[in-house]
């Protein structure tokens, strides 16, 4: 049986940091009010110089350097973000020219905050079936660039990051094992950027609406959130013949504190069992659970065979869980 290690990871946030009470400045609201409601204290804002393909770059060669692994070896990259450079050309094939990664496919994976998850566990669907052995999975966002920051209710939310995973075929146990993905499209319209595809081709029109930025259905998003995580997590580890006293860490999607305060009562844990960073970074939607892993490794929390339960969720609306033994 071949399994799919992760033996390398790294992150990248941008230089520049907004607080809250830089916010303040611009909307109407406070820091008190922002953490109340979300536990977000700060967020990194990229520069006009970066982009989706420069920070994924950042990441990829932290994550292929803390791997020993050389761009040579690479044999797919797979980039989940839903904010790259262009519609065309993808985003993948920028990061791998970047790279240096000669004739190495790529492609980019849209799945919102789910993104990293469903990218890492496609990512072990090649190397299961023998058809790579070094995959480099990318989670990147700049969302600062579809954020309406005249909209209190979703510019305090956000923020820019990248992270990166080397996945390695092994026949040693552990690795990405017992995983669900999931898609509920009744409530697509709960996160939408309205204009900009094909539905609503950009015009004078949709930019004096501002449909070119992110909306939120805040309450909506909170249900469907608190209602999937503990029920995906159930799932995965009856799945995998675990409970979750055989988690040494939980890494959620970093969308709001709420959520996760909510999902560890619910699953009567602790929150001390959870790897939370949001008050630093908030939500980086797809990089969010790679730069939580990043961090948390870097601190010396999570170790080499750790027991690892990663959940998201996020536009689609969808959702992604999966165990993965460091």
């Amino acid at each position: 049986m071949i399994n799919s290690k992760i033996i390398g990871w790294g992150a990248y946030v941008p230089s520049r940091v907004v607080t809250n009470n830089d916010l303040a400045k611009l909307v109407d609201t406070s820091d008190e009010w922002i953490v109340q409601r979300s536990g977000i204290r700060e967020r990194h804002i990229a520069a006009p110089e970066e982009t989706t393909c420069t920070m994924s770059v950042a990441a990829a060669k932290r994550a292929l350097e803390q791997a020993s692994l050389s761009v040579s070896e690479l044999d797919l990259i797979i980039v989940a973000t839903s904010s790259p450079d262009h519609f065309t050309p993808p985003v993948s094939s920028l990061v791998q020219h970047a790279l240096g990664a000669k004739d190495v496919p790529g492609f980019v994976l849209t799945t919102g905050c789910t993104g990293f998850v469903y990218g890492l566990v496609t990512g072990h669907q090649f190397i299961a079936s023998g058809a790579y052995r070094n995959v480099l999975v990318i989670g990147v966002e700049v969302l600062s660039r579809f954020t309406n920051w005249q909209d209190r209710s979703t510019c305090v939310l956000f923020g820019d990051a990248a992270g990166a995973v080397v996945l390695q075929a092994s026949t040693q146990a552990g690795g990405v094992g017992a995983f669900e993905l999931g898609s509920d499209g009744t409530l697509a319209e709960a996160i939408i950027m309205p204009a900009g595809g094909s539905a609503r081709p950009p015009s004078l029109e949709t930019l004096q609406n501002d449909e070119h930025f992110i909306r939120m259905n805040g309450r909506e998003v909170f249900k469907f959130a608190t209602r999937v995580v503990k029920a995906s997590c159930d799932r995965v580890l009856a799945k995998a013949g675990m409970t979750y006293a055989d988690v040494d860490h939980f890494i959620p999607h970093q969308a709001n504190l709420r959520i996760i305060e909510t999902a560890a009562e619910m699953m009567q844990l602790p929150l001390s069992r959870f790897v939370i960073v949001i008050d630093r970074y908030a939500n980086t939607s797809a990089a969010s659970i790679p730069l939580a892993l990043t961090e948390a490794i870097a601190e010396g929390r999570i170790k080499s065979g750790d027991q690892l339960l990663m959940v998201s969720f996020g536009a689609g609306l969808t959702w992604a869980t999966a165990l993965v033994q460091l």
